[in-house]
């Protein structure tokens, strides 16, 4: 069934799940989504056990949107980000949904091993404030209007 979001001429909010435990940059990400041109509802957990269930729509989250992108950081309490790429990828309902890497490792052994369990992107975070919101309106931008993404399944 296509996706009548994406066929329509007009734009829904773009869904994304961001993963990410510090506070700090939570609120950079909801600061630069705001700030940003495009329609985007943000959804935020704390950790990979908590990520999982979100994707899963398992326990309270059983209603929640299929989001369209996923921001993951990798250092993660309860189940790294390494982790749940994988699992995320090894799942048939969700491999689809993009994922991108959006952590403070600039490690090539991070950057290498985030590809290898099919990263769509890998972000290194900028410490600058203004250059971390500027990436996540960068981020939000191409994902809601220069790519196409896959039909919710």
């Amino acid at each position: 069934m296509p996706d009548q979001r994406r066929d329509s001429g007009e734009r829904e909010p773009l869904e994304v799940l961001l993963v990410e435990d510090d506070p700090a940059d939570v609120m950079i990400a909801q600061e630069a989504l705001r700030a940003g041109k495009v329609n985007t509802r943000l959804a935020i957990v704390s950790d990979g056990v908590e990520a999982m269930a979100y994707l899963r729509r398992e326990g309270g989250y059983a209603d929640v949107e299929r989001p369209d992108l996923v921001l993951l950081d990798l250092n993660l309490p309860r189940k790294s980000g390494q982790e749940v790429l994988a699992e995320v990828k090894a799942d048939p309902l969700l491999r689809s949904i993009p994922v991108v890497v959006l952590t403070t490792s600039a490690s090539e052994e991070d950057i290498a091993r985030s590809y290898e369990s099919y990263a769509n992107v890998y972000v290194t975070k900028p410490v600058d404030f203004d250059h971390f919101t500027a990436v996540v309106k960068q981020i939000d931008s191409f994902f809601s209007q220069v790519a196409k993404l896959p039909p919710p399944s």
